[in-house]
């Protein structure tokens, strides 16, 4: 039962995860297009090998502990998601083999000619693909810097390490309505594509052309040109991305179980065991209609109790009151009894975590999977 188990802890809810899994299959069916999963949200084998058995195998990491954990999923083609830096690539190097591809991103000509310069001298070869930045948040090339482009295909292609493009539309997660999502899914396309078509005019071949953030992956929008999309938080959804509009509340996956400690009458507030080492600080759907605090709080069972919230937390304490606002009146409950917390952004959440308890329809627990950290 969930209220023996040790808290603060996770609970994942198995027929939640095969919806959304299949929700997303759906759409990748309908377009004829392959999908490659992001593995940094769950980083779980048991988890892996549901999306190999969906998907095929491959998949996108951010770490390499990622792609080390994850190798005996069945997976043989490995997208690297962070743009590399050269004191990873001896530890990426042992990991492949003749049933084993990754591919890592780079974002400069320094970078390319340190790929280059591995290969020559260790004989291993490391594909690459350009990362894109499409909204100027973090790292990648702009689109439309074609001399930049060029000069780094070229360097990479000369060897026959060249993959091709990838980007990530990270402005989806700021948007909060279809039409707007899917103009934000075009526009991601139609920049990648253009950066392959600089690259494809300067001769260089481009077999990958990949696009992805959750949000675009769920919009529908289709994209002749485009050989892959990428999603990962999907497989649980969070508060952030029903605030996005992708998904609804109930299709959250991912909770955190966590136990009342007392009731403090000066605040009108529920103590619980679960603070922010437990739920994560992030704070996503604060610029969002419905402000989440630090989650939204519900029964054992899951039920969501309306306008009851995590509206602060300590490293090992969470505060739970009514939304300011809010209309409820918030439920009593003793000392010992659990409640559940959906979280605002699943991988941060996940990641304070080393298991997922994984429960039925009747929140019965059928499994406990291991999850991992670390980089």
């Amino acid at each position: 039962m969930l209220k023996d188990l040790f808290t603060p802890c996770l609970i994942l809810d198995r027929g939640k995860l095969d919806n959304n899994i299949r929700k997303i299959k759906s759409i990748v069916s309908k377009q004829n297009i392959d999908f490659r999963p992001h593995l940094k949200t769950a980083k779980c084998l048991e988890i892996t090998k549901i999306l190999v058995k969906e998907f095929g195998p491959r998949a996108m990491v951010s770490t390499i502990e990622e792609l080390e954990k994850l190798k005996s999923s069945g997976i043989n083609d490995f997208l690297y998601s962070v743009a590399i830096v050269p004191n990873k690539l001896d530890r990426i190097a042992k990991n492949l083999s003749n049933n084993c591809k990754i591919t890592v991103s780079v974002d400069n000509i320094s970078t390319a000619q340190e790929l280059v310069s591995f290969y020559k001298s260790t004989g291993n070869r490391i594909n690459a693909v350009i990362e894109l930045d499409l909204d100027g948040h973090r790292s990648g090339v702009r689109p439309y810097a074609n001399d930049q482009l060029i000069k780094i295909g070229k360097c990479l292609d000369e060897f026959d390490l060249f993959r091709g493009m990838m980007s990530h539309a990270g402005e989806s997660y700021g948007l909060s309505n279809a039409e707007d999502i899917k103009n934000c899914a075009r526009n991601e396309a139609d920049q990648t594509l253009m950066a392959a078509e600089t690259i494809q005019k300067a001769g260089i071949n481009c077999e990958l052309v990949t696009i992805g953030s959750t949000p675009t992956a769920l919009s529908g929008c289709k994209n002749a040109g485009i050989t892959e999309l990428r999603a990962g938080v999907f497989m649980f959804f969070d508060l952030v991305q029903s605030g996005v509009g992708v998904c609804e509340v109930k299709e959250i996956a991912l909770s955190v179980l966590t136990s009342v400690i007392s009731y403090n009458k000066e605040i009108d507030a529920i103590i619980v065991d679960a603070g922010w080492m437990a739920l994560s600080r992030d704070r996503g759907t604060y610029s969002q209609e419905t402000d989440y605090g630090y989650g939204q709080v519900c029964y054992e069972d899951g039920t969501l109790i309306k306008d009851v919230i995590v509206t602060n937390v300590q490293q090992e304490h969470g505060i739970i009151q009514v939304r300011k606002g809010g209309n409820a009146e918030l439920p009593y409950f003793k000392p010992g009894e659990v409640l559940r917390v959906l979280p605002n952004h699943a991988c941060a959440t996940a990641a304070a975590h080393s298991s997922y308890n994984v429960v039925n329809q009747k929140n019965q627990i059928i499994d406990v999977w291991d999850r991992f950290n670390g980089w």
